[in-house]
């Protein structure tokens, strides 16, 4: 690093199964121009396979276990000892299946990302995927978003949509939605590092303006 530069971002992920965007993030922070550094992973679940993406990347992990606390409070807290324990300048939640108590969410108001499998606010919560089939949608999708106490209430920052084929099965239509988070997280987080993307009260900044609709990627199929 030259003297006059200043260190990357320090962006710790969070992540509770098979870490397939963990995966994407990873690939994207190797690119010699990524502006950040993924210092951490951590996880709820000591099997996740997110772990061992992490370990094969060099990546230091930690896990704070759900089932071992009796309160969200008090697995929220433990969990955020480790956050500050590694300083992060961004949390990125990538497959993260908790719901964070609303002090832990403020705490770390405009630090935290998640990316959501549908074209919020549709369809917030799970089986996004079902609801969109059974509603007749056209087109479908991801969204990452800033993280408040709202569950996936945040301000969206990007979405990327596909579109919905007549024979179209929930699993078959989480693959493309899947594919589309691969490509559009990183370019978001990306954004985030570059300080081009920050949250106001209630609404996103994109290089200083006010976005008024979230950016988007469009299918490409």
């Amino acid at each position: 690093m030259k003297a006059d530069q200043t260190p990357a971002p320090k962006i710790l992920v969070l992540a509770s199964g098979s870490g397939t965007n963990l995966q994407a993030l990873i690939d994207a922070s190797r690119e010699r121009d990524f502006p950040g550094e993924i210092v951490a992973v951590g996880c709820n679940k000591p099997k996740a396979f997110a772990l061992e993406r992490a370990a094969q990347a060099n990546i230091e992990t930690f896990v704070v276990d759900h089932t071992k606390y009796d309160s969200r409070e008090a697995f929220d807290g433990a969990l955020m000892a480790e956050i500050r324990r590694h300083n992060p300048d961004l949390i990125v939640l990538a497959g993260f299946m908790r719901i964070l108590t609303t002090d832990f969410v403020r705490a770390l108001r405009g630090q935290m990302l998640n990316i959501h499998p549908s074209l919020l606010p549709k369809y917030t919560g799970l089986n996004t995927h079902q609801r969109a089939l059974e509603a007749g949608d056209d087109t479908h999708g991801v969204s990452v978003h800033f993280v408040t106490e709202e569950l996936d209430g945040g301000p969206v920052i990007a979405q990327a949509e596909v579109k919905v084929l007549e024979d179209d099965t929930p699993e078959s239509l989480a693959a493309r939605v899947q594919e589309k988070e691969h490509l559009l997280y990183p370019i978001v987080v990306r954004w985030f590092c570059e300080g081009r993307v920050q949250l106001g009260s209630d609404y996103v900044l994109f290089d200083g303006e006010l976005l008024k609709s979230p950016m988007r990627l469009p299918d490409s199929e």
